[in-house]
């Protein structure tokens, strides 16, 4: 198919959902120009999508009863595919035992009494919110104090407080790890952090949808003072009752400026309600066999996370975060590409893994990656699918890893005679090459990339549904069927992905480390 060619709709079909939005659920054809196949495969990863983004699913949270619904769905589809089960004891399953802490709306509030006598009251999850750790207290009453970066050195005067940080996300900066180190030492019995709303590449956004901590049954559950996110309308307020403009000292948090500490008027007054659970959840994993027994010990990854947030807090009304777009959609690629290969295997054995409980710490993959199983072996390559957005036409492929393997250059041969440009991460202080799947597999060695779709500055259309997106959708109940779709996009973007997997699968070689790279075995 000609990458450049455009979608003509002869139909469409729509749906009205629990939600009473109404939504295209499927093309139902493309121009002539367009390949019988790719309209099939398009509307197939349509259909996929919008079941295992139904409100039916609930949201797919780890371990509720709509995610053990979605895995079973996947599992079906892997094995009408004609993929072999890859998962424990020969099923599609590979089980993992977690354990849960959340802090509760019921019973939890935060206050701030000021030295006048009045009581600003700080909305949870709306101003507030908290990252619960084990053993925490159920009460704070401390004084509150500003240190500005909250760098080991601004650590003064904070023993028995609760510190407020700038949230800084910048490189070069005092981050989160850090800060709460530093106030550890220094004896404050909470840590606050401001959000940094000059971080515009990925703006913070309220609510949140619920405080919870997830670990694995078998790891060390968390402990420490409580780390506290407020909203910079709440500071302003704060810091306004202390005789000091808050709107300007983050700003010029935000342009990187020195800032002052001081000693805030107000006292935090919080009570904290927890609820502990233990469950289990499951990735899905499934594999096209090999046809070249020579390099059947040498499987390719294909991944992309089943979970979701499930329920949260309510925006505009709606309290089921969907998760279309992160990260329905691309289990959903996982399984129309299955679809499109009808059992027809490449030279390497091609695992399909749906992993759950990425939304809470890549627990999923990072699973996978230390308890390989006896169908889905450790592999030689690792292409991830997640932060995928086709909101407009995929011109710019943004390819995580893309110089540290030669998987990068096997990206270029793939993307380049489709007239997409492929570009290395251009905002690195989002961090993202450690915040999706691919990443465990990189920490053990295993060459990994993963993709976004993205687009020049200059290109006015594009960056607004980007930022749109960020703003109004990402994790979020927002993000759902309604999201508008590039589906041109989505299907050169198919074509590209499957023309990787093919390329890594039959390649000679194994993708190989490049020297420079600084995440290579052996690099530190």
């Amino acid at each position: 198919m000609d990458p450049a060619a455009l979608f003509s709709w002869r139909g469409i079909r729509l749906m009205k959902t629990a939600k009473g939005v109404i939504v295209v659920l499927a093309a139902l054809g493309l121009s002539a120009c367009a390949s019988g196949a790719a309209n099939h495969e398009t509307d197939n990863w349509w259909r996929t999508t919008s079941a295992l983004s139904g409100d039916d699913m609930e949201g797919r949270d780890t371990g509720s009863p709509g995610y053990d619904r979605a895995a079973a769905y996947v599992a079906r589809r892997f094995e009408r595919a004609g993929l072999a089960p890859a998962g424990d004891n020969g099923a599609y399953f590979q089980r993992i035992s977690f354990n849960e802490i959340e802090v509760t709306s019921e019973g939890t509030s935060f206050a701030v009494r000021h030295a006048d006598g009045n009581t600003q009251a700080l909305h949870f999850l709306h101003d507030i919110s908290v990252t619960p750790t084990w053993g925490m207290p159920d009460r704070i009453e401390a004084p509150l104090v500003f240190r500005g970066y909250c760098a080991p050195a601004d650590m003064t005067g904070v023993r028995g407080a609760v510190v407020v940080c700038f949230g800084t996300r910048r490189t070069g900066q005092t981050l989160i790890a850090a800060q709460l180190e530093a106030a550890t030492a220094a004896g404050a019995v909470g840590l606050m952090r401001v959000d940094d709303m000059g971080f515009t590449i990925e703006p913070p956004r309220w609510p949140l949808a619920y405080a919870r901590t997830v670990v694995l049954a078998e790891g060390a559950r968390p402990r420490g003072i409580p780390s506290l996110r407020l909203a910079p309308t709440a500071f302003n307020e704060m810091a306004r009752a202390s005789g000091q403009d808050g709107a300007e000292i983050l700003d010029r948090g935000a342009r990187g400026e020195a800032m002052i500490s001081f000693d805030m008027s107000g006292r935090l007054e919080a009570r904290f309600a927890t609820r502990e659970r233990s469950y289990t959840s499951d990735n899905v994993l499934a594999v096209l066999p090999g046809t070249d027994p020579a390099l059947a010990d040498e499987p390719v990854l294909l991944t992309a996370h089943l979970d979701g947030y499930g329920y949260g807090t309510p925006v505009n009304g709606d309290n089921l975060y969907n998760g279309a777009l992160d990260d329905a959609a691309y289990v959903a690629t996982l399984i129309t590409f299955a679809d499109a290969r009808r059992g027809r295997g490449f030279r390497r054995p091609v695992i399909f893994a749906a992993v759950t409980a990425e939304e809470k710490g890549l627990w999923g993959s990072r699973w996978l990656a230390t308890h390989p199983t006896a169908g889905a072996p450790t592999p030689i390559a690792v292409l991830n699918m997640d932060q995928l957005r086709p909101l407009y036409p995929l011109r710019i492929l943004t390819t995580l890893g893309l110089d540290d393997s030669t998987l990068g250059q096997t990206v270029r041969d793939i993307a380049g005679p489709m007239g997409v440009q492929v570009r290395g991460d251009l905002e690195p202080e989002r961090n993202l090459l450690r915040r999706t799947d691919h990443w465990p597999f990189m920490e053990r060695g295993v060459p990994s990339v993963s993709f976004l779709f993205g687009f020049d500055a200059s290109d006015a259309t594009a960056a607004a549904a980007y930022r749109d997106w960020y703003e109004h959708r990402y994790h979020a109940p927002q993000d759902d069927m309604s999201t508008p779709i590039d589906f041109q996009a989505q299907a050169d973007f198919h074509r590209f992905y499957f023309a990787l997997t093919e390329a890594v699968a039959n390649a000679d070689e194994a993708p190989q480390w490049l020297a420079n790279s600084s995440y290579r075995p052996g690099a530190h």
